[in-house]
C-alpha cells in the first residue's frame, strides 16, 4: 500500500487554517480589548471553536479524497 499525499498535504493545510485564524483574532483584540469582560468571553469563545468547522470535510478528504460523504 502507497502513502497518501493527502495527509501531509491535509496537516500543512489545517496548520495554515490555524496560524491565519490565530493571526485574524489576534489583531481584533484591540478592539475587544475595549468590550465588557463578558462580551470579551463569549467572542473568545466563539472565536476559540470556531475554526473547528472546515476541519470536518478537511479531515473526511484526506482520510477517502473526497469532499462530502456519501
Amino acid at each position: 500500500m502507497t502513502p497518501s499525499w493527502r495527509k501531509p498535504a491535509g496537516v500543512f493545510a489545517i496548520l495554515a487554517i490555524i496560524t491565519i485564524w490565530a493571526v485574524l483574532v489576534a489583531s481584533l483584540s484591540g478592539l475587544v480589548g475595549g468590550w465588557h469582560w463578558v462580551a470579551q468571553a463569549l467572542f473568545y469563545l466563539v472565536a476559540g471553536l470556531a475554526w473547528i468547522t472546515p476541519m470536518r470535510p478537511l479531515l473526511l478528504w484526506m482520510e477517502t479524497g473526497r469532499w462530502k460523504s456519501s
